[in-house]
């Protein structure tokens, strides 16, 4: 388990948060599938509430009143969410949500790539992001699916500063780790031969679980769907599922099918 007390790096994905169309619903499912203790909303912000693990912030809940998609979002540390914010639209990004100060929490922003691909900005003052990794319950990794894999790479990869270290490159598995001062920090992965027409290029969000089958259980069990059961990778055993209002999202455990563990630390 690993505490974080000041501001991830530039670059850096930083906070996750759902717009849920069922705040109880939602509340119900991740809190028994991911140990999560979520604090009342915050009417100054419009509901938002926190998600919490022995008290350290780990991702948030927003009630989804304007009709759209319910989903999950990513967002990217920055020291300065207007000129980023200037630096997408000049790349070809479109605004969403213009950089709006959340009191003295921070400023945040949500774009559209040029691809189409949602992502938020976060300029952290009061809150910093995500207080807790390495357990489970908290974001494991972010990673980036993509519908256009050259633009992506390009676009995020200047906006943020990022260099890439190739995992694959192949036709059948292209995949590409992101890095901040040589450290990994996402993934972005070339998606076009799989992701259907009516899916966008998007961010998706895993989170850390210590059996991944039993996790799928108990998902399926308080009402996911299976998008692709769970299955050993090189990085840890996956799921891919969506939740009961609609959001997908991934859960990852270092235990494989055979009991040994990978990513030991």
């Amino acid at each position: 388990m690993t505490i974080l007390d000041a501001p991830l790096p530039p670059g850096t994905p930083c906070w996750v948060d759902l717009f849920t169309s069922d705040e109880a619903a939602s509340r119900a499912f991740y809190s028994e599938l991911l140990g999560w203790e979520i604090l009342p909303g915050r009417p100054d912000f419009g509901g938002y509430a926190l998600a919490q693990i022995g008290g350290h912030n780990v991702a948030g809940i927003m009630p989804n009143s304007e009709g759209g998609p319910d989903v999950w979002s990513t967002y990217i540390a920055v020291t300065d969410a207007e000129a980023t914010t200037a630096a997408a639209t000049a790349a070809g990004a479109t605004v969403l949500a213009p950089p709006l100060a959340v009191g003295p929490l921070g400023t945040m922003a949500v774009l559209f790539d040029p691809i189409g691909g949602a992502f938020g900005l976060w300029q952290p003052a009061e809150h910093t992001g995500f207080q807790l990794v390495d357990v489970p319950g908290a974001v494991a990794w972010d990673e980036y699916h993509s519908k256009d894999f050259a633009t992506s790479r390009a676009f995020y990869g200047d906006l943020f500063g990022w260099t890439y270290r190739v995992m694959s490159d192949t036709d059948d598995f292209r995949y590409i780790t992101a890095e901040v001062d040589g450290n990994p920090v996402g993934g972005m992965m070339d998606s076009a031969g799989f992701l259907p027409e009516q899916v966008p290029s998007h961010w998706a969000v895993y989170f850390t679980v210590e059996d991944a089958d039993a996790a799928q259980a108990t998902a399926v069990r308080l009402g996911a769907t299976v998008l692709r059961p769970a299955e050993d990778s090189p990085f840890g055993r996956i799921v891919d599922l969506v939740d009961p209002t609609g959001a997908a999202f991934k859960l990852h455990s270092q235990t494989l099918s055979d009991g040994t563990k990978v990513f030991n630390g």
